[in-house]
Protein backbone atom coordinates (compact mmCIF):
# COMPACT_ATOMS: atom_id res chain seq x y z
CA UNK A 1 0.00 0.00 0.00
CA UNK A 2 1.32 3.31 -1.22
CA UNK A 3 1.55 5.43 2.67
CA UNK A 4 -0.03 8.79 2.15
CA UNK A 5 1.80 12.13 3.38
CA UNK A 6 -1.43 13.16 5.62
CA UNK A 7 -1.77 10.11 7.34
CA UNK A 8 1.09 10.73 9.68
CA UNK A 9 -0.45 14.59 10.11
CA UNK A 10 -3.78 13.11 10.45
CA UNK A 11 -2.68 10.51 13.14
CA UNK A 12 -1.04 13.87 15.22
CA UNK A 13 -4.63 15.81 14.80
CA UNK A 14 -6.34 12.59 16.26
CA UNK A 15 -7.52 13.49 19.83
CA UNK A 16 -6.78 16.84 20.03
CA UNK A 17 -10.49 17.86 20.65
CA UNK A 18 -10.91 19.42 17.12
CA UNK A 19 -13.05 18.20 14.31
CA UNK A 20 -10.49 17.13 11.13
CA UNK A 21 -12.25 18.04 8.12
CA UNK A 22 -10.41 16.51 4.63
CA UNK A 23 -10.47 18.24 1.30
CA UNK A 24 -10.30 16.75 -1.59
CA UNK A 25 -11.53 15.18 -5.22
CA UNK A 26 -13.32 12.42 -5.56
CA UNK A 27 -11.43 8.82 -5.88
CA UNK A 28 -8.18 10.83 -4.47
CA UNK A 29 -8.55 8.09 -1.75
CA UNK A 30 -9.60 9.70 1.29
CA UNK A 31 -11.57 7.25 2.49
CA UNK A 32 -9.03 4.36 2.21
CA UNK A 33 -6.38 6.57 3.69
CA UNK A 34 -8.88 7.08 6.78
CA UNK A 35 -9.71 3.26 6.70
CA UNK A 36 -5.31 3.22 6.84
CA UNK A 37 -4.86 5.45 9.47
CA UNK A 38 -7.95 3.98 12.09
CA UNK A 39 -7.11 0.19 10.64
CA UNK A 40 -6.22 -0.81 14.35
CA UNK A 41 -10.03 1.22 15.87
CA UNK A 42 -12.57 -0.53 13.56
CA UNK A 43 -14.47 -1.83 16.75
CA UNK A 44 -14.69 2.14 17.71
CA UNK A 45 -15.40 3.81 14.70
CA UNK A 46 -18.38 4.78 13.02
CA UNK A 47 -18.36 5.55 9.16
CA UNK A 48 -21.10 7.37 7.10
CA UNK A 49 -21.27 8.70 4.12
CA UNK A 50 -23.31 11.78 2.68
CA UNK A 51 -23.83 10.34 -0.38
CA UNK A 52 -26.67 7.70 1.05
CA UNK A 53 -30.04 10.06 1.57
CA UNK A 54 -30.55 8.00 4.77
CA UNK A 55 -27.79 9.48 6.36
CA UNK A 56 -28.47 12.95 5.65
CA UNK A 57 -32.05 12.22 6.71
CA UNK A 58 -30.47 11.41 10.11
CA UNK A 59 -28.78 14.55 10.38
CA UNK A 60 -31.69 16.74 9.42
CA UNK A 61 -32.54 19.10 12.50
CA UNK A 62 -30.28 17.24 14.58
CA UNK A 63 -29.88 17.67 18.17
CA UNK A 64 -27.11 16.43 20.69
CA UNK A 65 -29.84 14.24 21.94
CA UNK A 66 -30.32 12.54 18.86
CA UNK A 67 -26.44 12.91 17.78
CA UNK A 68 -25.41 11.02 21.23
CA UNK A 69 -28.28 8.27 19.92
CA UNK A 70 -26.17 7.80 16.36
CA UNK A 71 -22.87 7.60 17.86
CA UNK A 72 -23.52 5.52 20.85
CA UNK A 73 -20.26 4.23 22.35
CA UNK A 74 -17.56 4.43 19.26
CA UNK A 75 -15.02 7.25 19.71
CA UNK A 76 -14.49 7.78 16.24
CA UNK A 77 -17.07 9.52 13.50
CA UNK A 78 -15.96 9.25 9.88
CA UNK A 79 -18.64 11.51 8.24
CA UNK A 80 -17.76 10.76 4.14
CA UNK A 81 -18.94 13.48 1.30
CA UNK A 82 -20.06 15.73 4.37
CA UNK A 83 -20.70 18.29 2.10
CA UNK A 84 -24.07 16.66 0.90
CA UNK A 85 -25.60 16.86 4.31
CA UNK A 86 -27.62 19.96 5.47
CA UNK A 87 -25.83 22.08 8.12
CA UNK A 88 -23.30 19.76 8.49
CA UNK A 89 -21.11 22.67 10.50
CA UNK A 90 -24.15 23.00 12.86
CA UNK A 91 -23.68 19.01 13.73
CA UNK A 92 -20.14 18.89 13.68
CA UNK A 93 -19.91 21.71 16.25
CA UNK A 94 -22.75 19.68 18.66
CA UNK A 95 -20.49 16.55 18.41
CA UNK A 96 -17.17 18.35 19.24
CA UNK A 97 -18.46 20.37 21.99
CA UNK A 98 -20.58 17.55 23.61
CA UNK A 99 -18.73 14.20 22.78
CA UNK A 100 -14.94 15.74 23.78
CA UNK A 101 -14.25 12.07 24.01
CA UNK A 102 -15.08 11.09 20.03
CA UNK A 103 -13.02 12.74 17.03
CA UNK A 104 -15.20 13.25 14.50
CA UNK A 105 -13.46 13.42 10.93
CA UNK A 106 -15.04 14.36 7.72
CA UNK A 107 -14.37 14.62 4.08
CA UNK A 108 -15.80 16.56 1.25
CA UNK A 109 -15.01 16.37 -2.47
CA UNK A 110 -15.71 19.75 -2.75
CA UNK A 111 -14.82 22.88 -1.10
CA UNK A 112 -17.62 25.06 -1.43
CA UNK A 113 -20.74 23.88 0.29
CA UNK A 114 -18.34 21.93 2.86
CA UNK A 115 -16.63 25.32 3.49
CA UNK A 116 -19.12 27.42 3.61
CA UNK A 117 -21.14 25.09 5.93
CA UNK A 118 -18.36 24.64 8.56
CA UNK A 119 -16.41 27.53 8.77
CA UNK A 120 -18.58 29.74 11.12
CA UNK A 121 -20.09 27.04 13.45
CA UNK A 122 -16.32 25.77 13.72
CA UNK A 123 -14.35 28.87 14.32
CA UNK A 124 -11.54 27.51 16.60
CA UNK A 125 -13.11 23.85 16.53
CA UNK A 126 -11.48 22.49 13.18
CA UNK A 127 -8.15 21.17 11.15
CA UNK A 128 -8.15 21.21 8.13
CA UNK A 129 -5.84 19.38 5.40
CA UNK A 130 -6.68 19.07 1.60
CA UNK A 131 -5.11 15.37 -0.02
CA UNK A 132 -4.31 15.41 -3.84
CA UNK A 133 -3.99 12.36 -6.31
CA UNK A 134 -1.05 10.47 -5.55
CA UNK A 135 2.31 13.12 -5.10
CA UNK A 136 5.33 12.59 -6.92
CA UNK A 137 6.83 11.75 -3.47
CA UNK A 138 4.58 9.56 -2.14
CA UNK A 139 5.12 7.33 -5.62
CA UNK A 140 9.05 7.99 -5.52
CA UNK A 141 8.86 6.57 -1.75
CA UNK A 142 6.74 3.67 -2.55
CA UNK A 143 8.55 3.10 -6.18
CA UNK A 144 11.95 3.79 -5.94
CA UNK A 145 13.45 7.23 -6.93
CA UNK A 146 15.11 5.46 -10.32
CA UNK A 147 11.85 3.44 -11.07
CA UNK A 148 9.65 6.32 -10.63
CA UNK A 149 11.76 8.84 -13.29
CA UNK A 150 11.47 6.28 -15.66
CA UNK A 151 7.57 6.71 -15.31
CA UNK A 152 7.11 10.11 -15.85
CA UNK A 153 6.02 9.84 -19.24
CA UNK A 154 3.09 7.20 -18.33
CA UNK A 155 2.54 10.00 -15.67
CA UNK A 156 1.96 12.93 -18.07
CA UNK A 157 -0.37 10.76 -20.20
CA UNK A 158 -2.00 8.96 -17.57
CA UNK A 159 -1.88 11.03 -13.92
CA UNK A 160 -1.80 9.43 -10.69
CA UNK A 161 -5.74 8.86 -9.28
CA UNK A 162 -4.75 5.76 -7.06
CA UNK A 163 -7.04 3.43 -9.30
CA UNK A 164 -4.75 4.63 -12.21
CA UNK A 165 -2.05 3.79 -10.36
CA UNK A 166 -2.72 0.41 -9.21
CA UNK A 167 -4.32 -0.95 -12.00
CA UNK A 168 -1.72 -0.59 -14.92
CA UNK A 169 -3.29 -1.56 -18.26
CA UNK A 170 -7.03 -0.22 -17.49
CA UNK A 171 -5.72 3.14 -17.53
CA UNK A 172 -7.79 4.42 -20.14
CA UNK A 173 -11.30 2.56 -18.59
CA UNK A 174 -10.63 4.58 -15.03
CA UNK A 175 -9.88 7.79 -15.88
CA UNK A 176 -12.88 7.94 -19.03
CA UNK A 177 -14.96 6.94 -16.11
CA UNK A 178 -13.97 8.95 -13.86
CA UNK A 179 -13.90 11.99 -16.28
CA UNK A 180 -18.02 10.86 -17.27
CA UNK A 181 -19.11 10.49 -14.31
CA UNK A 182 -17.19 11.53 -11.11
CA UNK A 183 -15.60 14.84 -12.19
CA UNK A 184 -19.31 16.86 -12.41
CA UNK A 185 -21.23 15.15 -9.86
CA UNK A 186 -20.83 18.21 -7.65
CA UNK A 187 -20.25 20.57 -9.92
CA UNK A 188 -23.86 19.63 -10.89
CA UNK A 189 -24.82 19.49 -7.29
CA UNK A 190 -23.51 22.86 -6.10
CA UNK A 191 -24.89 25.10 -9.27
CA UNK A 192 -28.17 22.80 -9.52
CA UNK A 193 -27.48 22.74 -13.45
CA UNK A 194 -27.75 19.82 -15.94
CA UNK A 195 -24.41 18.34 -17.51
CA UNK A 196 -24.81 20.10 -20.94
CA UNK A 197 -22.21 20.47 -23.80
CA UNK A 198 -21.33 24.04 -22.57
CA UNK A 199 -19.53 23.23 -19.06
CA UNK A 200 -17.86 20.30 -21.06
CA UNK A 201 -16.91 22.25 -23.42
CA UNK A 202 -15.55 24.93 -21.40
CA UNK A 203 -12.94 22.50 -19.37
CA UNK A 204 -11.91 21.02 -22.96
CA UNK A 205 -11.44 24.83 -24.20
CA UNK A 206 -9.16 25.07 -20.86
CA UNK A 207 -7.38 21.71 -21.16
CA UNK A 208 -6.02 22.69 -24.54
CA UNK A 209 -4.86 26.27 -22.93
CA UNK A 210 -2.68 24.77 -20.06
CA UNK A 211 0.43 26.76 -20.22
CA UNK A 212 -0.81 29.29 -21.73
CA UNK A 213 -2.66 33.20 -20.32
CA UNK A 214 -5.99 32.62 -20.32
CA UNK A 215 -9.09 34.88 -21.42
CA UNK A 216 -12.67 34.90 -19.89
CA UNK A 217 -13.74 36.95 -23.25
CA UNK A 218 -12.26 34.02 -25.36
CA UNK A 219 -13.63 30.86 -23.87
CA UNK A 220 -17.30 32.41 -23.36
CA UNK A 221 -17.24 33.05 -26.72
CA UNK A 222 -15.87 29.59 -27.43
CA UNK A 223 -18.23 27.69 -25.64
CA UNK A 224 -21.80 29.61 -25.60
CA UNK A 225 -21.71 31.46 -22.40
CA UNK A 226 -21.04 35.14 -21.16
CA UNK A 227 -17.62 35.80 -19.22
CA UNK A 228 -19.49 35.98 -15.54
CA UNK A 229 -21.04 32.11 -16.27
CA UNK A 230 -17.27 31.24 -17.24
CA UNK A 231 -16.20 32.82 -14.11
CA UNK A 232 -18.43 31.24 -11.82
CA UNK A 233 -18.19 27.56 -13.73
CA UNK A 234 -13.85 28.10 -13.23
CA UNK A 235 -14.47 28.88 -9.38
CA UNK A 236 -16.72 25.90 -8.71
CA UNK A 237 -14.01 23.49 -10.73
CA UNK A 238 -11.88 24.76 -8.70
CA UNK A 239 -14.08 24.05 -5.31
CA UNK A 240 -14.44 20.58 -7.17
CA UNK A 241 -10.27 20.02 -6.86
CA UNK A 242 -10.02 19.44 -10.81
CA UNK A 243 -8.43 22.86 -11.57
CA UNK A 244 -6.27 25.42 -10.32
CA UNK A 245 -5.22 29.20 -11.08
CA UNK A 246 -2.27 30.49 -11.25
CA UNK A 247 -1.93 34.29 -11.19
CA UNK A 248 0.43 36.65 -12.64
CA UNK A 249 2.90 38.19 -10.78
CA UNK A 250 3.60 42.19 -11.09
CA UNK A 251 5.64 44.69 -8.72
CA UNK A 252 7.96 46.80 -10.88
CA UNK A 253 7.58 47.00 -14.60
CA UNK A 254 5.03 49.07 -15.96
CA UNK A 255 4.18 47.02 -18.40
CA UNK A 256 3.80 43.42 -16.30
CA UNK A 257 0.81 41.81 -17.35
CA UNK A 258 -1.35 42.23 -13.65
CA UNK A 259 -4.32 40.53 -13.81
CA UNK A 260 -3.75 37.64 -16.34
CA UNK A 261 -4.31 34.05 -15.06
CA UNK A 262 -3.27 30.63 -16.39
CA UNK A 263 -5.22 27.47 -15.27
CA UNK A 264 -4.22 23.82 -14.83
CA UNK A 265 -5.31 20.32 -14.11
CA UNK A 266 -4.31 19.33 -10.47
CA UNK A 267 -3.87 15.97 -12.92
CA UNK A 268 -2.94 15.53 -15.99
CA UNK A 269 -4.43 12.13 -16.67
CA UNK A 270 -7.87 13.71 -16.08
CA UNK A 271 -6.89 16.96 -18.27
CA UNK A 272 -6.17 14.50 -21.38
CA UNK A 273 -9.14 11.85 -20.28
CA UNK A 274 -11.37 15.29 -20.86
CA UNK A 275 -10.41 15.72 -24.21
CA UNK A 276 -10.08 12.33 -25.28
CA UNK A 277 -6.16 12.25 -26.03
CA UNK A 278 -4.45 9.26 -24.78
CA UNK A 279 -1.63 9.07 -27.06
CA UNK A 280 2.19 8.22 -26.20
CA UNK A 281 4.41 11.02 -26.01
CA UNK A 282 6.47 10.52 -29.04
CA UNK A 283 3.62 11.55 -31.04
CA UNK A 284 2.12 14.26 -28.86
CA UNK A 285 2.53 17.60 -29.57
CA UNK A 286 1.38 19.56 -26.27
CA UNK A 287 4.32 17.49 -24.19
CA UNK A 288 6.09 20.76 -23.14
CA UNK A 289 2.21 21.87 -21.73
CA UNK A 290 1.84 18.50 -20.24
CA UNK A 291 5.23 18.92 -18.45
CA UNK A 292 4.90 22.46 -17.29
CA UNK A 293 1.25 20.87 -15.66
CA UNK A 294 3.01 17.77 -13.88
CA UNK A 295 5.67 19.97 -12.33
CA UNK A 296 3.60 23.09 -11.00
CA UNK A 297 0.59 21.06 -9.76
CA UNK A 298 3.19 18.34 -7.86
CA UNK A 299 5.18 21.66 -6.71
CA UNK A 300 2.19 22.88 -5.34
CA UNK A 301 1.29 19.87 -3.85
CA UNK A 302 4.74 19.93 -2.00
CA UNK A 303 4.10 22.75 -0.81
CA UNK A 304 0.29 22.05 0.65
CA UNK A 305 1.77 19.27 2.51
CA UNK A 306 5.29 20.86 3.85
CA UNK A 307 2.87 23.84 4.67
CA UNK A 308 4.98 25.78 3.58
CA UNK A 309 2.94 29.20 2.53
CA UNK A 310 4.64 29.84 -0.41
CA UNK A 311 3.07 31.70 -3.49
CA UNK A 312 3.17 30.57 -7.23
CA UNK A 313 2.55 32.69 -10.13
CA UNK A 314 3.60 33.12 -13.69
CA UNK A 315 5.21 36.41 -14.76
CA UNK A 316 4.48 38.10 -18.44
CA UNK A 317 5.03 41.44 -20.09
CA UNK A 318 2.94 42.84 -22.58
CA UNK A 319 5.86 42.21 -24.98
CA UNK A 320 5.80 38.69 -24.59
CA UNK A 321 8.38 38.02 -22.52
CA UNK A 322 7.47 35.47 -20.08
CA UNK A 323 8.49 33.34 -17.46
CA UNK A 324 7.17 30.01 -16.68
CA UNK A 325 6.78 30.22 -12.50
CA UNK A 326 7.58 32.28 -9.92
CA UNK A 327 7.89 31.32 -6.37
CA UNK A 328 7.23 33.21 -3.07
CA UNK A 329 8.51 32.32 0.01
CA UNK A 330 8.90 34.54 2.78
CA UNK A 331 9.29 37.85 0.35
CA UNK A 332 12.05 35.79 -1.43
CA UNK A 333 11.45 35.06 -5.28
CA UNK A 334 12.71 32.40 -7.33
CA UNK A 335 12.20 32.02 -11.33
CA UNK A 336 11.86 28.83 -12.78
CA UNK A 337 11.61 27.70 -16.89
CA UNK A 338 10.30 24.36 -17.83
CA UNK A 339 11.51 22.29 -20.80
CA UNK A 340 10.41 18.92 -21.64
CA UNK A 341 12.32 19.45 -25.02
CA UNK A 342 16.25 19.56 -23.20
CA UNK A 343 18.17 20.66 -26.31
CA UNK A 344 16.02 24.24 -26.43
CA UNK A 345 17.87 26.72 -24.48
CA UNK A 346 16.20 28.69 -21.54
CA UNK A 347 17.60 31.95 -20.88
CA UNK A 348 16.28 34.69 -18.35
CA UNK A 349 14.53 38.00 -20.43
CA UNK A 350 16.70 40.84 -19.88
CA UNK A 351 13.73 42.72 -18.64
CA UNK A 352 12.95 40.42 -15.92
CA UNK A 353 16.81 40.47 -14.97
CA UNK A 354 16.77 43.89 -15.25
CA UNK A 355 13.93 44.41 -12.64
CA UNK A 356 14.71 41.63 -10.09
CA UNK A 357 18.41 41.21 -10.44
CA UNK A 358 18.61 39.34 -7.21
CA UNK A 359 16.26 36.70 -8.54
CA UNK A 360 17.99 33.03 -8.82
CA UNK A 361 16.60 31.65 -12.22
CA UNK A 362 16.69 27.76 -12.45
CA UNK A 363 15.49 25.47 -15.52
CA UNK A 364 13.56 22.41 -15.09
CA UNK A 365 13.78 19.45 -17.14
CA UNK A 366 12.89 15.75 -17.35
CA UNK A 367 15.90 15.42 -16.20
CA UNK A 368 16.96 17.12 -13.03
CA UNK A 369 12.74 17.85 -12.03
CA UNK A 370 12.85 15.06 -9.36
CA UNK A 371 15.05 17.26 -7.71
CA UNK A 372 12.08 19.95 -8.03
CA UNK A 373 9.99 17.72 -6.25
CA UNK A 374 12.14 15.91 -3.87
CA UNK A 375 12.05 18.27 -0.94
CA UNK A 376 11.48 16.74 2.63
CA UNK A 377 7.95 17.19 3.95
CA UNK A 378 7.51 16.79 7.16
Amino acid sequence: MIIRILAKRLHKLTGKGKAIIVFGARQVGKTTMLHDVFKNENDNVLWLNGDEPDVRAMFENATSMRLNAIIGSKKIVVIDEAQRIADIGIALKLIVDNRPDVQVVATGSSSFDLANNINEPLTGRKNEMLLFPLSFAELAAHNGLLEETRLLEHRLVYGSYPDVVNNMGEERDILRQLADSYLYKDILALDKIKKNEKIVKLLQAIAFQIGSEVSFNELAQTCGLDPKTVDSYVQLLEKSFVIFRLPSYSRNLRNELKFARKIYFWDCGIRNAVIGNFLQPSTRQDMGALFENYVISERLKQQSYARTYAKGYFWRTAAKHEIDYIEECDTKLTAFEFKWNTRRKATVPPSFAKAYPDVPFRVITRDNYWEFLSAEYM
